[in-house]
């Protein structure tokens, strides 16, 4: 099997190592992988923001990167969410509809694609800590996954997952509502950030680069015991 990776725009930027060990595991399990150095962005923060003629541009030329019939894997729900929920919005009965449908079917967030589509639960990943799983409001409500990235915590070696009070409830990111709305938006970070130390976790994990972004921002200003790291990052480790 060959598949396309789709590269979010944070990861690319500020969390490439993400990318990399996406590929590592992909690679474990003998999957080949393809990258369109030509990728973008799928135009979720335009479309978000209002601006749905710019977004459509954007989701034009990333139908037109992704344009063959295979799977395509992407460490990032919120991202694969836009493109299977909101895509429809822009491009039904277009003359891009056949090919946006293609993109709907054949693109999944990455511990979907492992669990549902791979039927793979054990890596063979070792993590020596104590972690906290956070459910991004788009991953859980949009995409749809709850189940899949504990089932693939559970099987590595030396980790022990800690699940906190609320992991369902908003970390505050949410784009560009913590920049409009930044006290609400950092109270929202204090508390997730305390329901996670209230665990006695050692690292906060989630599907969404974006999240741990915000969270890492708090803790670091307040200098306080807890690490971010995406669930990616997890699952390439010890091997």
């Amino acid at each position: 099997m060959v598949v396309d990776i789709f590269i979010p725009c944070f990861i690319d930027q500020l969390y490439p190592q993400t990318a990399f060990s996406m590929i590592k595991v992909l690679e474990k399990l003998e999957i080949g992988v393809n990258y369109n150095p030509e990728q973008t962005c799928c135009g979720q923060v335009a479309f978000n923001s209002g601006f749905w003629d710019h977004a459509k541009c954007i989701g034009e030329k990333f139908i037109r990167d992704f344009s063959n019939d295979r799977y395509i894997v992407a460490p990032s729900a919120s991202c694969v969410s836009m493109v299977r929920n909101y895509y429809p919005e822009m491009f039904h009965n277009s003359a891009l509809h056949n090919e946006y449908k293609q993109l709907q079917r054949n693109i999944f967030e990455f511990t979907d694609f492992l669990v549902n589509v791979m039927n793979v639960t054990d890596l063979g990943a070792t993590f020596k800590g104590t972690v906290t799983f956070h459910d991004a409001c788009s991953a859980l409500r949009e995409y749809g996954i709850k189940d899949e990235p504990r089932i693939l915590m559970q099987n590595v070696r030396g980790l022990v997952l800690k699940e906190m009070k609320n992991t369902d409830v908003c970390c505050g990111f949410g784009g560009t509502f913590s920049i409009k709305n930044e006290h609400i938006s950092t109270a929202m970070a204090e508390q997730k950030v305390q329901n996670a130390l209230d665990t006695g976790a050692e690292y906060f994990v989630s599907t969404e680069a974006s999240c741990l972004m915000h969270i890492d921002g708090y803790i670091r200003k307040h200098d306080l015991p807890l690490k971010t790291i995406h669930i990616a990052d997890i699952l390439a480790s010890g091997f």
